[in-house]
């Protein structure tokens, strides 16, 4: 199996032109707030070259609860029962149209590849199982590649069956815990600490380590200097890099 490694950011830390120009991939973190409008999503496809690969994460709707803070950045007005439809993977008339309005976006920019972040709040309880796998039984999953990333007090153990019984790739920062999935790996880089940090040349040198290994690996920087972090690791790596 060939080793490939695919570089890129949580989101356009620069204007797209100039981020199409230095990386391969994207990771939309749009969809996740409030998914835009159907004309944006058009043009950022537009304006890409053709083998330009978008991710994205699914819509809060699906993964967190209305208490969250960053549904500060919902632009719909929820009705009440609409707020208990909602997060920790509840299968409901709300959910289902946030994944509609999920996977519509995914269509328009060709995106095989979908983010389910979870807060930390989202425990491994029995109820809590059971929705995700009842929501992942219901929703239609085309060829997807659907990536989870638990936090919190979840056991590898426990991942590595729900990813098993309900193909999920099992998302992670390295720095932080190992993948229970092989073949397609998927690291997000939240900063060791916190969003500010910076990651030193050792840090990366040990993030190469990692990603030399059969199999294809997306290293997506979510930190407040992705930008640069991203581009030096690029050049650690002897990919392209144009500053």
């Amino acid at each position: 199996m060939q080793q490939i490694t695919k570089v890129g950011c949580c989101g356009f830390p620069l204007a797209r032109s100039k981020y199409y120009s230095h990386f391969s991939v994207v990771e939309v973190q749009q969809t996740f707030y409030q998914p835009p409008k159907t004309s944006a999503v058009k043009r950022w496809r537009d304006e890409a070259v053709s083998d330009f690969e978008f991710t994205l994460k699914a819509w809060q709707l699906i993964t967190h609860e209305p208490s969250s803070p960053t549904y500060r950045r919902l632009k719909i007005k929820l009705t009440e029962q609409q707020k208990h439809e909602v997060g920790s993977f509840k299968w409901s008339e709300t959910t289902r149209l946030a994944w509609e309005k999920t996977l519509e976006v995914a269509t328009i920019l060709a995106a095989d590849k979908i983010i389910f972040q979870c807060p930390a709040s989202f425990k491994p309880t029995v109820e809590n199982k059971n929705d995700l796998r009842r929501f992942f039984s219901k929703i239609q999953r085309r060829n997807l590649r659907l990536i989870w990333e638990p936090r919190g007090q979840w056991l590898d153990e426990e991942v590595a069956e729900l990813c098993k019984e309900l193909d999920l790739v099992h998302c992670v920062d390295p720095f932080k815990k190992r993948s229970v999935t092989s073949g397609l790996f998927y690291f997000r880089l939240h900063g060791i600490g916190g969003y500010r940090h910076t990651y030193a040349d050792a840090e990366l040198n040990r993030l190469s380590e990692w990603v030399n290994r059969p199999g294809l690996t997306y290293v997506m920087f979510n930190n407040v200097n992705m930008l640069d972090d991203a581009l030096r690791f690029k050049e650690l790596l002897g990919q392209q890099v144009s500053w």
